[in-house]
C-alpha cells in the first residue's frame, strides 16, 4: 500500500512545538510520510526566539531538488521563510519542479512576538509565493500586513478572504483565533465558485498556541496528499487541529 508524502519548507524549531517539527508530527499523525526543506534554525523554547540562523539559498534549493526528484510529494506547505532572497528561491525551484497543492502559512511573528519575516520579505511572499498557492492560510495580523488594512471584524475577514484570493491563491483561509469570544470563527473563501463559508469552532481555553498555525497548514497539506478537495482539507484539518 502506497503512502502520501508530503514536504514541509520552514524553520527548526529546537523546541519542537512549532515549524519543521510540529510538520513532521502533524504529518504522520494525518497519515502521509512527510519530507523537508529547512531554511533556518531557531534556538527556541517554550519562553521565545533565542536565536535564528538562515540556511544558504545553495542548500535551500538543493534540498528542494531532492525531495522533488524522488519523492515527489503530492503537496508542500511553507512555514517561516524568514527572508526576501529565500522565498526567491523556494519560488523558483517549486516552480521549476511544478510542485503540487501548494499551502502558504505566512509566518511572521512567533507567538512569542519575536519577529520570523523581515520587513522587507513581505513584498516577496505577496509577488512571488501567493500566486503559486492553492491555499493561503493567515491569521488576522498577518492577513492585515499582507493587505495593507486592519482586519477585526467577521466583515473585515470575509473582504480579506476576497482580497488575498485576488492575488492569486485558490483558497484563502482567515484564521480567527486572535479574535474575541467564545466561539473561533474561520472565513474560507474560493476564488473559483467566489463562495465563502464560515468554519466555527469552540474556543480552547488555555495559553498553549504555539504552534498551531503550523499544524493546520500542515494538516491542510496532508489532507491534499491524500486526495481531498481544498475545502474538504481545510474543514478536516480545522477538526484535528
Amino acid at each position: 500500500m502506497s503512502v502520501a508524502v508530503a514536504c514541509t519548507v520552514a524553520g527548526s524549531d529546537s523546541g519542537a512545538g512549532a515549524g519543521i517539527q510540529a510538520d513532521l508530527k502533524t504529518f504522520a499523525a494525518c497519515g502521509v510520510y512527510g519530507t523537508t526543506v529547512i531554511v533556518a534554525l531557531t534556538a527556541q523554547d517554550t519562553l521565545g526566539v533565542h536565536g535564528i540562523e538562515v540556511a544558504s539559498p545553495a542548500i535551500i534549493a538543493a534540498q528542494i531538488d531532492a525531495v522533488a526528484g524522488d519523492l515527489t510529494p503530492a503537496a508542500w506547505k511553507t512555514g517561516m521563510l524568514a527572508t526576501a532572497t529565500v522565498i526567491a528561491v523556494v519560488s523558483e525551484r517549486l516552480r521549476h519542479h511544478r510542485a503540487a497543492q501548494l499551502v502558504v502559512d505566512p509566518v511572521m511573528v512567533a507567538k512569542s512576538g519575536d519577529r520570523l519575516l523581515e520587513e522587507d520579505a513581505v513584498a516577496a511572499l505577496r509577488e512571488l509565493l501567493l500566486p503559486q498557492a492553492l491555499v493561503v492560510t493567515p491569521n488576522l495580523p498577518e492577513a492585515a500586513v499582507l493587505l495593507g488594512i486592519d482586519v477585526v471584524s467577521l466583515d473585515g475577514m470575509h473582504d480579506a478572504a476576497r482580497r488575498l484570493c485576488a492575488m492569486g491563491p485558490r483558497m484563502a483561509v482567515i484564521k480567527g483565533g486572535h479574535g474575541d469570544g467564545e466561539t473561533v470563527i474561520d472565513v474560507v473563501a474560493d476564488a473559483e465558485t467566489g463562495a465563502a463559508v464560515e468554519l466555527a469552532y469552540p474556543r480552547v481555553a488555555g495559553r498553549s498556541t504555539h504552534g498551531t498555525g503550523c499544524t493546520l497548514s500542515a494538516a491542510i497539506a496532508a489532507f491534499l496528499a491524500r486526495g481531498a478537495s481544498p475545502l474538504d482539507a481545510v474543514a478536516s484539518a480545522r477538526a484535528y487541529l
